[in-house]
């Protein structure tokens, strides 16, 4: 089939690797305009598009989706599947250009999960199950035909990071499977019961404060979501901290907010248990170990 690949960053990657190694075509990416980034304005590519120019497939850029030149530009290759993987919403006008269509590669057993942040939130809500979905796109965001589906687990060591990469190696072969689905027309599609569906809303400054005043393993979770970025954090002494690994204890009677420094570890107590904190990143320094942060730090008054 005559593939053109939406997407933009490293979760895409593993999925591009795998259709390049089909029997498929990608005729075409299709990923977000160039960033200056850091002081010298250096210009930086997606990793999508560093692939594309490394294994010589076309590239296209629109700041506009509903732009007419890059539709245009679309339409000439005459693609039998457009994939999107990790990027934005796409228009009607785009998305029902190809002969079999376009899906998506979403990071959660929809409905559950709708949204831009399915991953972290999984994590945030302490699932132990998760899982990813391939789906035809409608008008209505993350609510189209589903195809496949593949359950993960999660374990309990798992944050953010390790859960994003299980899940673009297990999405690369889901995604590999639904095009060999679709090429062969062997396929039964499920629809979505909407009364199921649970949001994945984008994460936000205000979702990344921790709150004492909640359970040590709400605040755990929480943690373990936004890890390795873009970091729970909370303010002591009128200073930044983020915490990027942490423990739950239930040895330690301390009140929501009182901190509890021992000579290598830090302990903070919430509305239920304790919390004993093990990386931390003090504001405008680098990551480190609560043993190496009290060498040299106090979060006490």
């Amino acid at each position: 089939m005559k593939i053109v690949f939406f997407g933009t960053p490293d979760f895409a990657i593993p999925v591009l690797e795998k259709i390049q190694q089909s029997k498929h075509e990608i005729c075409a990416v299709v990923t977000a305009p160039d960033k200056e980034r850091g002081r010298g304005k250096k210009i930086s590519y997606t990793p999508v598009k560093q692939f594309a120019l490394d294994n010589g497939i076309d590239i296209l850029q629109p700041i506009r989706m509903k732009d007419e030149s890059f539709i245009s530009e679309l339409q000439k290759y005459d693609a039998d599947l457009f994939v999107i993987v990790a990027f934005r919403i796409l228009p009607a006008e785009v998305f029902t250009l190809p002969k079999f269509g376009s899906f998506n590669l979403h990071g959660s057993l929809l409905p559950k999960y709708r949204g831009a942040a399915p991953i972290q939130w999984a994590l945030i809500d302490g699932e132990k199950i998760t899982g990813i979905t391939t789906f035809f796109l409608k008008e209505k965001v993350d609510t189209g035909s589903i195809i496949l589906q593949r359950k993960i687990e999660i374990a309990d060591d798992d944050n953010f990071g390790t859960l994003h990469d299980k899940m673009s190696l297990a999405g690369a072969q889901l995604v590999i499977d639904t095009i060999d689905l679709i090429d062969f027309g062997n396929y039964t599609l499920i629809e979505q019961d909407n009364a199921l569906a649970t949001p994945a809303p984008k994460i936000t400054k205000e979702i990344c404060k921790i709150d004492w005043n909640n359970p040590a393993a709400n605040i755990h979770n929480l943690i373990r979501g936004l890890s390795p970025h873009p970091g729970a954090f909370f303010e002591s002494n009128n200073k930044i901290y983020k915490v990027f690994k942490s423990a739950v204890v239930n040895d330690k009677d301390l009140k929501p907010g009182e901190i509890l420094e021992t000579k290598k570890e830090i302990f903070i107590g919430c509305g239920e248990r304790a919390l004993q904190i093990l990386v931390i990143q003090p504001e405008g320094r680098k990551r480190m170990t609560a043993d190496e942060f009290l060498r040299g730090y106090s979060l006490s008054p």
